[in-house]
């Protein structure tokens, strides 16, 4: 048994598990960028040697028979060490693309594969993020800064070597500033500042998020004349983001500014030591070495800066590797595949389930819908209705219990089947920006358009399709083309009549309908449910008098249960819920 905790891998060994082929090609940038970082160096030396040439041999400088060997030859390594460069970058970039697709390829694999809960739950917006700004991170960090880094490490080697080469003193006082900087460097990447880079792009990654369902949520303000301020979870996102983004800047304001001031100071350095190491005069020896100092010193600056962005990118990478991983780590909807529903029916059996781990959504639910018969769920808002019926179409899967759809366990029937068993109608409907006739044919991709017309039928469509001039071909969304909220719902009812699956679940679908459409959207229903079993999530609780049995939810348990008389008979919650309901129905405004 280990006694310590575990090693957490790196960065670059996370990544490199995504490269496949392309590994080597990671290893070989890093050479060809050292490379690089030592022929660049080489340049300065011949510069110093036509320097003391020069300085030798004025003023007769037809005496300076090695100037142009060695002004070539400066020449020459600067083209290799560019060469160099681009061959590092080109290898890197292939691996980089390489390794940023599979990532990508792999999350969107692992995201098809997960419970539809799974992915709510992420939002939209957070797995675009995830999915396209974290792979491109990593891309970015492998194309680029980890090349970068190995020149940076490699410059500063060559540079330890350079330095010591002519004068240690002024080797040593030149690399005071540095010392300086590189410490300062050390605390900005230290674990206080790596929490707040995680709580920064938290911030961004809920802004994100909240800005796609506030676009999402646009025409409903516009319908209602609420103002954005109605849109809380937005706002606030945007506040933690500036909360974050500011706090995160003074936590690195006065490291900076001492990092950049002491960066910028070797020339003092080095005016302050030529001043105390000359009391005696200057000699040109000294000289010599002063102007090779102050040729190449500015190079420690620009490696240290490359090496203070190396340092921040690490962050960056480490916590987009962790929402990586974050998606990854969510289990797969997995079944056996061995078993077939036999008919209609839904049956729970002891069914516990929760969000957290911690607080029960729902607790001990067990209750059975014969095929074909109409059951509702009501209750107070959170008590877990909405939790339920996903359980049931297997959004989630419980900590414990059954679900048995047809009389089979929900885990063996094969996804596929399991899709093709349950329609959904929500009252929110989802349709994508695409053609009318593509949006009701996801219910049955090889329906035919007879089959689609007879959907729309039933569904109390005709007059949607009708009032375009390109009828089912007309594509929402573009052109003046949009449907009102009873619209949509009609079309998602085309859709599930269209799926033709025996078990149909109804989240409160007439919620945003207009009178008109309501009374449209209810006959389609009565389309709908025919010979199928229906579950119905109701807050109108007239639309809930004809369902066979009726289930109160409360606080994820079943508080009551049966028909509408039987539980307005036991004078409980129900009864008294329908008695509020009376009341606010008859409600209305005193002339």
């Amino acid at each position: 048994m280990k006694t310590e905790k575990e090693k957490k891998p790196s960065n670059l060994s996370r990544l490199l598990a995504y490269a496949g082929g392309h590994r080597l090609l990671t290893y070989l940038s890093w050479v060809l960028a050292a490379l690089s970082a030592v022929l660049t160096l080489m340049p300065f030396r011949y510069i110093w040697f036509i320097i003391r040439e020069a300085l030798e041999t004025a003023p007769d400088f037809s005496r300076a028979d090695g100037m142009i060997r060695n002004g070539w030859l400066a020449v020459l390594f600067s083209l290799l060490a560019v060469i160099s460069y681009i061959l590092a970058l080109f290898c890197s970039h292939c691996a980089a693309f390489r390794i940023a697709t599979n990532i990508r390829l792999r999350l969107t694999e692992h995201i098809t594969q997960l419970p539809l809960g799974e992915i709510e739950k992420f939002g939209s917006g957070a797995l675009r993020r995830i999915i396209v700004n974290t792979s491109g991170a990593a891309e970015t960090y492998l194309a680029h800064q980890l090349p970068d880094q190995a020149k940076a490490y490699a410059s500063i080697i060559g540079m330890l070597a350079f330095l010591f080469l002519y004068d240690r003193r002024l080797a040593l006082m030149s690399l005071i500033p540095a010392v300086i900087g590189f410490v300062t460097l050390m605390s900005m990447a230290g674990k206080t500042v790596r929490e707040k880079m995680s709580h920064y792009q938290d911030a961004l990654s809920d802004m994100s998020n909240e800005a796609v369902e506030y676009v999402r949520g646009i025409p409903v303000v516009k319908t209602f004349g609420q103002s954005v301020f109605s849109f809380r979870r937005f706002r606030d996102a945007i506040e933690r983001y500036s909360k974050w983004a500011t706090d995160y800047t003074k936590e690195l304001r006065v490291p900076m500014m001492l990092y950049t001031l002491a960066i910028n100071s070797v020339f003092i350095f080095l005016l302050t030591a030529g001043v105390a190491f000359t009391k005696g005069g200057v000699t040109r020896e000294f000289l010599l070495n002063m102007l090779f100092y102050i040729i190449i010193t500015p190079v420690v600056t620009l490696m240290l800066t490359k090496l203070m962005h190396a340092s921040e990118n690490n962050m960056v990478v480490t916590d987009a590797l962790d929402r990586i991983d974050t998606v990854l780590n969510v289990g797969k909807l997995t079944d056996t595949g061995t078993a077939h529903p036999q008919d209609g029916s839904v049956s729970l059996e002891h069914v516990t389930f929760s969000y957290d781990g911690e607080t029960d959504a729902l607790s001990d639910i067990s209750l059975h819908i014969g095929s074909g018969e109409t059951a509702a769920f009501v209750g107070p808002s959170g008590g877990g209705k909405s939790t339920l019926a996903a359980i049931i179409s297997r959004f989630f899967d419980p900590q414990s219990g059954t679900v048995r759809i047809g009389g089979a366990d929900a885990k063996d029937i094969p996804k596929e089947e399991l899709m093709q068993q349950v329609s959904f109608v929500f009252q929110n409907a989802k349709l994508i920006k695409g053609t009318i006739l593509e949006n009701i044919r996801m219910g049955r991709p090889d329906a035919s358009d007879q089959e689609v017309m007879e959907a729309v039928r039933a569904a109390q469509c005709s007059d949607i399709i009708e009032k375009f001039p390109d009828g089912l071909q007309t594509v929402i969304g573009t052109k003046g083309v949009y449907l009102s909220g009873g619209e949509q719902q009609r079309l998602a009812i085309a859709r599930a009549v269209l799926k033709n699956a025996p078990v149909i679940i109804l989240d409160e679908a007439t919620a945003f309908a207009d009178p008109d459409n309501e009374v449209r959207v209810q006959q389609a229903f009565n389309a709908l449910a025919k010979d199928r079993t229906v579950i119905m999530i109701a807050h109108r609780l007239s639309t809930v008098r004809n369902a066979d049995c009726i289930y109160v939810i409360r606080e994820g348990k079943i508080a009551e249960q049966g028909s509408f008389d039987a539980l307005q008979k036991q004078n409980g919650i129900f009864a008294e819920m329908w008695d509020q309901y009376q009341r606010s129905v008859e409600w209305s405004v005193a002339s």
